[in-house]
C-alpha cells in the first residue's frame, strides 16, 4: 500500500513539474489605439501629399521578448490629409481619396495586415512578411518593425496598383505626363502598447 502512494504521489509531483514549468503560448500585447498612429505619404511628379489614419484594432504576439506574430486593423475611413489646409483643397484630396478612384472606403471601410513571418534583423528589429488586405485584395508586403520600451515603429513601401488603385497610375494609363501619380507609397506605423 505504501508503495502504492509513494508511486501516485510521485506520478502527481512530476505532471505538476512538468505543467509549472510549460512556457506559456504566445501573449497577445494589445496595441493602445488612440496612442498610435499610421502616417502615409504618396508620390506624384509634381510634388507629395501626406496624411494619417487610425488604427480600428491590432495586437502583437509575443513569445517571452521575441515577436512572433501580430494583427492590425486600419480604419479607411479615418484617412486625412495633413499638408493642405481646409479650404486649400484638403477637403476635395480626402474626398477623392476615399472614393472608387482610390480606396473605395464606402465599400471597403477598413484594411488589414496579418503576420505570416517573423526574423529577427537585430536585438530590438524584426522583417515581417504579412498579407495586407486593401480593397478586398490580398497580397504579401515585407516591413520592418522595431520596438522598443513599449513602442513599437514600422515601416512599408506599398504599391497600390496591386490593390487595384489606378487613377493616375502610369501602370494602367498612357501618356499622363506630370498628371502621374507614383504607384508605390509609404507608410509609418507608429505603435504604443
Amino acid at each position: 500500500m505504501k508503495k502504492t502512494v509513494s508511486s501516485i504521489f510521485l506520478a502527481l509531483l512530476f505532471s505538476y513539474s512538468a505543467t509549472a514549468n510549460t512556457t506559456v503560448d504566445n501573449e497577445k500585447k494589445e496595441v493602445n489605439v488612440s496612442q498610435s498612429k499610421v502616417t502615409w505619404k504618396g508620390y506624384k511628379v509634381t510634388g507629395a501629399h501626406d496624411g494619417t489614419m487610425e488604427l480600428k484594432s491590432g495586437h502583437l504576439e509575443m513569445d517571452g521578448n521575441k515577436l512572433v506574430g501580430g494583427e492590425f486593423v486600419v480604419d479607411m475611413t479615418s484617412l486625412t490629409v495633413t499638408d493642405l489646409k481646409a479650404g486649400d483643397g484638403k477637403e476635395k484630396l480626402e474626398g477623392h481619396l476615399k472614393s472608387d478612384d482610390f480606396f473605395g472606403v464606402a465599400n471597403h471601410a477598413e484594411s488589414k495586415l496579418v503576420f505570416t513571418s517573423v526574423k529577427p534583423l537585430n536585438k530590438n528589429s524584426y522583417t515581417v512578411v504579412g498579407d495586407l488586405t486593401i480593397k478586398g485584395i490580398t497580397k504579401p508586403v515585407t516591413l520592418v518593425i522595431s520596438m522598443f520600451e513599449g513602442k513599437a515603429t514600422a515601416t512599408v513601401k506599398i504599391d497600390r496598383a496591386k490593390y487595384d488603385v489606378k487613377y493616375g497610375s502610369g501602370s494602367f494609363f498612357d501618356n499622363l505626363g506630370d498628371k502621374t501619380i507614383y504607384d508605390e507609397f509609404d507608410l509609418v506605423v507608429d505603435l504604443v502598447l
